[in-house]
């Protein structure tokens, strides 16, 4: 024996794994008493015992890191206490559960606890447990083989039988090679052997039931586990809710407490919620059914007519009808609750949320003031209706863009930078193909790492599939909502060169020079602000009048004598030596606009506050380009009044009388133009007398109430009075047209999300029609049957689309929708986002618990890190890996040879494993480990815990520059009181994590620069921040992450999936 050192303390090589397996060279017998017993571990030693005859471990009972815990901090621990047989063989069972949950899932560690299991099998190893809780001693006693000059040896303590005690922990044990010391020990040890209880069945059937290390667990019980995992909080989550008061004739729906319960967990956790059912679902019912179960004041934002007490489906009359107390507040009010006027309610709810997507208008600036610190409901039907940043910005109303506490994402800004960038660099008309596959990723990887944390969302076919039992049970049926039908008004030959020639003049031929007067300024007090602005009004002019000219002629030729008006009389200004321009101009009209009030925008220029400027500091060009827009203006007048036939509603009369739909129903028609809705008003009442009614901006409370007695089928007061309403968009939102099952959108409804909504007032949940039918009128030329009317109508659309360009978005309302597919867009309705749903699954797991107990039982027993494998065709030779980290869910898959890659979707990786009773499991391949390291790298890479981002950014990030000011100002504190020194630190956190609004920034900013030198007075700059940034905006919100998280990464369970043999499954 050539090591006589007394001392072993795992440092410098120095470790007892060695020393074991030197001894081991001699041994006949090796007895082991630990207090920590862990056999995975045993691979250190096993190959030098494979000549040991004989292994007895002698094992403490309940000596785990609690009880070591106690010990070490010098508390009392409970008097010893003897435990029988079965409480013994049950306290081994959970100590060795226990050891492989956290032990490594290596194959190491598989062929150590293997070789393990085949000594006990042959005898050659026994485990037993001493009764006693009070055995805490180390011992390791080794017998040599005879004719060695020793008889034995024996090495006692502070290392216990595991990987640490061995190798890893710094430890304290000598060994004692005298006669008596290994006598002593030896007859104390089979004291102690004498008295204890065989564990060593119930180690291996422990192992090969309950651990991952178990050959048993079926692909369907694999499946079913990663379920239960999956949906374990939703599953821990309470489902009942109180609702001590409902409506008159409420029906208790699951679908609708389902949401309830889901909305208010999210709410908890993030501190906001999206409720995004789809239109008719209910999403006010669901949100007056969540303030109940909120403690706190509420705070309703919403437009007028959802605020309006005669709409039977308002805000008011649903809280009122759960007996919730609230303030309401129309959008337009915000101003009565900024300056802490908001900080008495606690939830904040704001209905047609996807109104608030743009975060640089004073309006979100005043929302953002309002909501911080408070819980946010943002109810809407449409979140992601344009772009990914619409997310971000309604996001940013309870989480901080670099802080957020999203799983796994605590830089929401990055993302969707990210997110836009990939979209940037596809060249949609070059490669469509390859635009759209990149435009669905994004849309993916949105709803997967965002929306699916924030957002409550089911589709009419989700509850028709996932809770049909109920809704069967309470007599309701979804109405049949029909492909849209699309009707053609056919130009003859001179109309349709006229509408040809028109829309050229329109796109290409205006400058609309008017309206971008400061794109020509010279003047050194030059507003670069301002500038942008009316580049941007001048092109909302031009989307107007090509919207003017497809919704109705005759709203046309008004709209084209107003601009020519304008345009007289500014010229007329302009040569008098004066230009008047309002700097407020440009967002009043882009209100203005929304509602295609061209009137309005007239009277805002006549009577608008302005700013004058000298004709002398334009450049010439710029009365040139006004007289030829004037000229062209009066060209396009005098081409129109020429025309006094009108097509578009000669069809439309012909289609009233003849179509049995359009004839003998209740009919809703939209139109974008007030004025072609009065025009169509006009033109119906002398045909049909009395039974019209029409609906606008500027209609009254008496024209709403006729509105809603005529078509809401929950008036109290039903009326029979009209049976056609006329409407432009004002009546898309909030009010129920329910008496009707038909919608007919007189011009092109050119956002395919506003067509939803429009139907959306006739598709309720409490209709009683069967099916719900929708026409979309389309310009045609003349033609000999449907199939070339439907031709030259796609390429009317995709010519308006492909000269608008880059612009074409705004006519879209920023949809980005290609030019060949919006007429097919237009004329079919799929309100899916995904061929799937997690509701499926959860309804799976959530029926197994209610119908099969044990089988529940039995599943969520499962070990963790638990494995299988199975034939499959999806994915061949690869293994998939479900990982989590705190609230962080992640699965990747490896194939063989192969890099990881991340499976985005917990549908997709569902689908992987999803299995039958039926399904075989097969034998786990020897590569599982290989492939199983390269997952967890993967997802240790993705899951290195960022610190929130405080750097200064770069390039025109605003905040990023106002930081740099900041951080010099805050170099100088000698000025300072305490309580600035406190409030510049709080800013500068809150400027760092992007938790101020754009414009508050912007605001700050300019408020600094006007101090030209003496920006480099602390105190100005303290005053300037007090001055510009609301008190509220510096709270933090109700929900912040915590700066680093403690959350162990884990491996929840894996499967490996294995080509088909023959090509069978």
């Amino acid at each position: 024996m050539s090591n006589d050192s007394k001392f072993f303390t795992n440092q410098k090589g120095d470790d007892l794994a060695s020393r074991i397996n030197e001894l081991a060279k001699y041994s006949e017998s090796f007895d082991v008493l630990s207090g920590f017993f862990y056999s995975s571990g045993f691979y250190q030693i096993y190959k030098s015992l494979e000549g040991t005859d004989s292994i007895r471990i002698l094992i403490g009972i309940s000596t785990n890191i609690e009880t070591l815990t106690l010990i070490n901090q010098g508390n009392n621990l409970q008097d010893d206490k003897i435990l029988n047989e079965p409480e013994v063989l049950e306290k081994v069972e959970d100590q060795v559960e226990s050891e492989m949950q956290n032990s490594d899932d290596s194959k190491l560690v598989e062929t150590g606890v293997h070789k393990f299991i085949e000594w006990i099998r042959s005898g050659k190893l026994v485990i037993k447990a001493y009764p006693s809780q009070n055995i805490h001693a180390k011992l390791y006693i080794w017998k040599f083989r005879e004719g060695d000059r020793e008889k034995g040896t024996v090495i006692t303590g502070s290392s216990n039988l595991t990987k640490s005690g061995l190798i890893n922990n710094l430890e304290f044990n000598v060994e004692l090679k005298d006669r008596n010391d290994y006598e002593f020990a030896k007859d104390k040890f089979e004291d102690l052997w004498k008295d204890s209880i065989d564990v060593s069945q119930k180690y291996v059937e422990t192992i090969e039931e309950k651990t991952w290390l178990s050959d048993n667990i079926t692909p369907y019980q694999l499946y079913l586990k990663f379920l239960y995992e999956y949906f374990k909080k939703d599953l821990n989550f309470a489902d009942e809710i109180l609702l001590p008061r409902t409506p008159p004739n409420f029906i208790n729906l699951e679908y609708q407490e389902q949401a309830v319960l889901n909305a208010k967990k999210i709410l908890l956790a993030y501190g906001g919620v999206f409720i995004s059912d789809v239109v008719g679902l209910g999403k006010t019912f669901i949100a007056s059914m969540l303030a109940k179960q909120l403690d706190g004041r509420h705070l309703v934002i919403a437009p007028p007519n959802l605020l309006d007490e005669n709409n039977p489906g308002s805000w008011k009359n649903a809280f009122l009808d759960f007996d919730v107390s609230a303030k309401f507040s129309s959008i337009g009010k915000l101003d009565d609750l900024v300056g802490g006027n908001a900080d008495k309610f606690q939830n904040i709810f704001i209905d047609e949320a996807h109104r608030m997507r743009n975060a640089d208008t004073s309006t979100y600036e005043k929302l953002a003031e309002i909501c911080r610190g408070k819980r946010v409901i943002l109810v809407s039907a449409t979140p992601y209706n344009n772009s990914p940043k619409d997310i971000l910005s309604l996001v940013q109303l309870f989480q901080k863009p670099h802080n957020s506490n999203l799983p796994g994402l605590r830089n929401l800004e990055e993302f969707f930078k990210e997110i836009e960038k990939r979209i940037k660099k596809e060249n949609r008309k070059k490669d469509p193909k390859s635009y759209l596959e990149v435009t669905k990723r994004n849309a993916k990887e949105v709803r997967e790492r965002v929306l699916k944390h924030l957002m409550v969302r089911r589709t009419r076919s989700d509850i028709e599939k996932y809770f049909s039992k109920d809704i069967r049970k309470e007599g309701i049926k979804f109405p049949d909502v029909k492909q849209p039908r699309p009707l053609y008004y056919q130009l003859n030959e001179k109309e349709n060169e006229l509408f040809e020639k028109t829309i050229d003049m329109l796109v290409n031929k205006l400058t609309y020079s008017r309206y971008i007067a400061m794109t020509y300024y010279t003047g050194d007090d030059f507003n670069e602000s301002l500038k942008q602005g009316q580049k941007n009004l001048g092109t909302f002019m031009k989307i107007l009048l090509v919207k003017r000219l497809e919704s109705s002629f005759f709203a046309f030729k008004q709209s084209i004598s107003r601009f020519l008006d304008i345009y007289k009389t500014f010229i007329e200004t302009c040569e008098r030596g004066n230009v008047y321009i309002s700097k407020d101009q440009s967002n009043k009209i882009f209100e203005l606009l929304d509602g295609d009030d061209d009137e309005r925008i007239k009277e805002l220029e006549e009577n608008d506050k302005v700013q004058k400027y000298d004709s002398k500091d334009f450049k010439p060009s710029f009365l040139k380009d006004l007289k030829a827009d004037r000229d062209l203006f009066q060209e396009i007048q005098e081409l129109w009044a020429e025309t006094n036939e009108d097509p578009k509603l000669e069809e439309f009369k012909k289609e009233l009388k003849t179509n049995p739909i359009l004839k003998d129903n209740h009919l809703i028609i939209f139109s974008e133009s007030k004025e072609t809705a009065n025009y169509l008003f006009r033109k119906l009442d002398e045909i049909y007398s009395g039974e019209v009614i029409c609906f606008d901006g500027d209609s009254g409370s008496n024209e709403k109430q006729k509105v809603i007695d005529n078509f809401d089928a929950s008036s109290n007061r039903r009326e029979k009075e009209f049976r056609i309403l006329i409407s432009t968009d004002v009546l898309s939102e909030g009010v129920n047209l329910h008496r009707s099952n038909v919608v007919f959108n007189y011009d092109i409804p050119w956002n395919p999300t506003k067509l939803m909504q429009r139907i959306g007032r006739v598709n309720r949940i409490d209709t009683k029609f069967n099916e719900i039918y929708t026409f979309n009128f389309f310009p045609s030329e003349k033609g000999n049957d449907a199939i070339a009317l439907k031709s030259a109508a796609q390429s009317k659309i995709a010519g308006f689309l492909a000269l608008l360009g880059a612009d074409a978005k705004l006519l879209t309302d920023q949809e980005d929708i290609a030019s060949h597919s919006l007429f097919d867009k237009l004329n079919s309705i799929d309100e899916e986002e995904e061929s799937n749903s997690e509701l499926k699954y959860l309804k799976l797991i959530k029926d197994i618990r209610e119908s099969n107990p044990s089988l529940f039982d039995s599943i969520k027993r499962l070990p963790k890190k638990a494995r299988t494998a199975k034939r499959s065709h999806k994915e061949k030779d690869s293994l998939v890996t479900y990982f989590r980290k705190g609230d962080l869910q992640k699965f990747f898959i490896t194939k063989k040879n192969g890099d990881p890659q991340e499976i985005i979707s917990f549908v997709d990786a569902a689908s992987l494993l999803e299995s039958s009773l039926e399904t075989e499991r097969i034998s786990i391949p020897p590569e599982i480990f290989e492939l199983l390291e390269k997952n967890k790298k993967s997802f240790t890479d993705v899951t290195v815990e960022e610190l929130p981002d405080l750097s200064l950014g770069k390039g025109k990030d605003k905040s990023a520059k106002l930081l740099k000011i900041l951080e010099v100002t805050r170099r100088q504190p000698q000025r300072f009181t305490e309580e600035q020194v406190d409030y510049l630190g709080n800013v500068i956190k809150q400027v760092s994590e992007r938790g101020l609004p754009k414009k508050t920034v912007s605001a700050v900013l300019k408020s600094l620069e006007s101090l030209s030198e003496e920006i480099s007075n602390p105190l100005k700059v303290i005053g300037v921040l007090q001055a510009e940034i609301p008190f509220n905006l510096l709270k933090d919100h109700l929900v912040e992450k915590k700066v680093m998280s403690d959350d162990k990464r884990e491996v929840v369970l894996s499967i490996y999936l294995e080509s088909p043999k023959d090509g069978k499954d």
